[in-house]
């Protein structure tokens, strides 16, 4: 009986939830039909795309297989931390597999955490690691991306107000709070009322369970893993990187199609864009929620509505898209099951270097036009520049 009154709030709640974000997907829709004649034509789209640099869209290439294989290093790197040595190919198709679970799938971010926990413990790690490195690698880069979205707030002018505002009061508490924290009494009697508190909070019927459960976890985790300073280091760079990357292939797609849009917008519209897709997570991979917002992020940024979308269009074919297709190869070939044989996965696996194979050539084949066009802009600037003789 209890745990029907429990489920009744959550139904109330998830039902609340549904019906919010189902308003706002309205109101956007109606938004786009009230603003219609504004939006760009396809034939605008299709001319700003034709025009994308290829050397530009190399870059958006590199950089979205660069955030893939940061996070699966930084993974890779804390199952090290812990005692286990996993291969670089492993790590990247777990990697890999496990994003395409959790942006294609229903609950896909739960599914991907169990069928990640269930590939660490296969390759070897116990059951204590796979929990540490996944809970760890979470904590890590979500530090990262708040860093790095408060660095782009901070960046930009009209935001860099509200924002020094909104620090300057945490830290002058943190000013005058410095001298009595040094105090162990005075430590000790500001701790005492939280931790009463929390102990209250922990000892409610409903959060009893959960919390001992949840403690019971964590003191089996402790000292699993144990990272140096040079750990530590090598963590924060990769998840930074993991971030920088991504932003860093909507910002080649961007200039790839002219949307003139400086570094701390595109990281502001891609904040954006991850924010409105974890709020209206009707579909997976935020899909519609990702790419209006950005796209319209991009716009209020200065860039053109027809070049926006062009540039939010390339990005997404190749980090969502591609990502998503060469995940579920990643699946199939580490899948070990009767639907899939021995000599299938080896052929998935061949035909993974084949594509791989085929973008570094893709890719070194647009660097190369780029070269080449920079240096016929350069001569016909020059010839430009001289005095023309009728």
């Amino acid at each position: 009986m209890e745990q029907v009154v429990a489920e009744r709030p959550r139904t109330r709640w998830r039902r609340a939830r549904v019906a919010v974000q189902w308003t706002f997907v309205l109101g956007a829709l109606a938004a786009l039909v009230w603003n219609r004649d504004r939006l760009p034509d396809l034939g605008s789209l299709l001319t700003a795309a034709g025009r994308a640099e290829p050397g530009w869209l190399a870059v958006v290439v590199v950089a979205g297989a660069g955030s893939m294989g940061a996070f699966a290093r930084l993974q890779r790197r804390l199952l090290r931390i812990g005692g286990l040595r996993m291969s670089r190919r492993r790590a990247f198709a777990i990697t890999y597999a496990g994003n395409a679970l959790s942006t294609t799938l229903p609950a896909g971010p739960a599914v991907s955490v169990v069928y990640t926990f269930r590939q660490f413990t296969r390759g070897g790690a116990p059951a204590r690691l796979a929990t540490a490195v996944i809970l760890a690698g979470g904590v890590i880069t979500t530090s990262a991306y708040t860093l790095i979205g408060l660095l782009a707030l901070l960046a930009e002018p009209r935001s860099r107000g509200p924002v020094l505002v909104a620090l300057a009061a945490p830290a002058a508490v943190a000013l005058l709070a410095a001298p009595v924290l040094l105090r162990p009494g005075a430590r000790a009697a500001l701790a005492a009322p939280p931790r009463r508190a929390c102990r209250r909070v922990l000892a409610h019927r409903r959060v009893a369970p959960h919390a001992a459960g949840l403690s019971a976890r964590l003191a089996g985790m402790r000292g699993v893993l144990r990272p140096s300073g040079r750990d530590w280091a090598a963590l924060g760079a990769l998840a930074v990187l993991n971030w920088a990357f991504d932003i860093l292939a909507l910002f080649a797609a961007a200039h790839a199609v002219g949307a003139a849009v400086s570094p701390h917008g595109v990281a502001l519209a891609y904040f954006a864009a991850q924010a409105a897709g974890s709020a209206l997570p009707l579909l997976p991979g935020g899909l519609g929620a990702i790419e209006t917002s950005m796209a319209a992020a991009l716009v209020a940024l200065g860039a053109a509505p027809a070049p926006a979308v062009a540039a939010v269009g390339s990005y997404r074919l190749v980090s969502y898209w591609a990502v998503v297709a060469v995940g579920w190869a990643a699946w199939a070939a580490l899948h070990e099951g009767p639907r899939v044989s021995a000599r299938t996965r080896a052929r998935l696996v061949r035909a993974g270097r084949l594509v791989g194979g085929g973008v570094r050539v893709v890719a070194a084949g647009a660097a190369h036009g780029m070269a080449v066009g920079l240096g016929y802009g350069a001569v016909t600037t020059a010839a430009s520049a001289e005095p023309r003789r009728r």
